[in-house]
């Protein structure tokens, strides 16, 4: 990525030579060549937030910056482009969604998120340290801008405008006003859940900001939800992308001798499991792990893999995330341990078990869903 401040080499994580998808894009370039242009002093605290594979804080390096992120594999792709690019360590500070922000920030840059939600939440976790001062820059592509996201930059911090599009990217410029009323946070959320849907009929489900349909349980989890496996066995769980944690903790309540492990590559989710877990006074005994799926769970210690993989990675559609966890579930299941999988019909994840398992049976259909089902032989 060619910079003003350099040429970073930049990589994704995990790295995957046949991944075509670069580690920046046109709005990361339009962002920072925004702040050489208008040459915005970098002396003072320089906070990105969603900083999506480490582009800008990387190019940004020698000014110290401050990176905020709710993706684990974001964070180690920052981690492994500091190193790329010989950055002394403790350059950039990192921190996650969950850790508290700095208490004075001079330059905010924004990397607009999927979630408006998680812009909501960050924007309002990041306004008391933003002051009259405070340059205050978003960068997104055209489609990941909305009116509702310039909307929310000027309720929280002040007077919004956006520039011109470059290569289908828009700046979002935005005056901080300190006199400016702000709404209360209204993350995390709660609801309650509907009886009908298995052992968490009732159950009370906690959401931070940006984690899978935040406000309600979809219909696709609900779907999962009636046809999981029958507990009472005990063993060692795994709910494979955990999200809120809502398929784990029925697990957790349908067999309190299961030891479930709730792993997730967002420390939003992984904040929701737990609190979701806890929420709900569910006996038994539970892990909570932010990572990159199975990755550093021991070879055949599980007994049995909930998944309902992504197939997004930000605005990109790929079945790389799936594919990875599936191979992680092979490795650390144990024979004869099972891997329950729910994913929409036309994803075709049925091809992909047998490629890995030899075998996938379907346990559940309905004509948007399928629950599908991989032994370890």
């Amino acid at each position: 990525m060619t910079t003003a401040w350099g040429e970073p080499a930049l990589a994704r994580f995990p790295e995957d030579p046949r991944d075509r998808l670069r580690a920046w894009d046109a709005s990361d370039e339009y962002l920072l060549r925004h702040l050489a242009e208008r040459r915005i002093p970098l002396s003072g605290t320089v906070v990105a937030v969603g900083d999506r594979w480490g582009a800008l804080v990387t190019a940004l390096a020698a000014h110290r910056p401050t990176q905020i992120t709710d993706s684990w594999l974001g964070q180690e792709a920052t981690r492994a482009n500091l190193a790329r690019n010989g950055v002394e360590p403790g350059a950039v500070r990192l921190l996650t969604t969950q850790d508290p922000p700095p208490d004075r920030i001079d330059v905010l840059l924004v990397r607009v998120p999927k979630s408006l939600a998680l812009l909501e939440d960050q924007l309002l976790r990041l306004a008391p340290a933003v002051h009259e001062g405070t340059v205050v820059v978003g960068a997104g592509m055209v489609k990941e801008i909305h009116t509702s996201t310039l909307d929310l930059f000027a309720r929280i911090l002040g007077p919004t405008r956006t520039s011109l599009a470059e290569k289908k990217a828009r700046l979002i410029l935005c005056t901080p006003d300190p006199t400016l009323r702000r709404p209360g946070n209204p993350w995390p959320y709660r609801y309650p859940l509907p009886d009908g849907i298995g052992p968490v009929s009732g159950a009370t489900v906690v959401n931070h900001a940006g984690v899978f349909c935040a406000d309600r349980l979809d219909i696709g989890t609900r779907f999962f939800l009636r046809h999981l496996p029958a507990g009472g066995n005990g063993g060692r769980v795994v709910d494979l992308g955990c999200g809120n944690g809502v398929v784990g903790t029925a697990m957790a309540l349908a067999d309190p001798r299961a030891e479930v492990l709730f792993v997730d590559e967002s420390f939003q989710a992984v904040a929701s499991a737990q609190a979701t877990y806890r929420e709900n006074d569910v006996p038994g005994h539970a892990e909570f792990r932010v990572g990159d799926g199975l990755s550093g769970v021991p070879a055949g210690s599980v007994d049995l893999v909930l998944n309902n993989p992504p197939f997004h990675s930000h605005q990109a559609t790929t079945d790389a995330t799936a594919w990875r966890m599936f191979t992680g579930a092979r490795r650390a299941l144990r024979r004869g341990g099972e891997l329950w999988v729910i994913g929409n019909r036309h994803l075709g994840y049925h091809v992909k078990l047998r490629r890995l398992f030899g075998n996938s049976e379907v346990v559940a259909s309905d004509p948007k869903f399928v629950v599908l089902k991989a032994v370890k032989r």
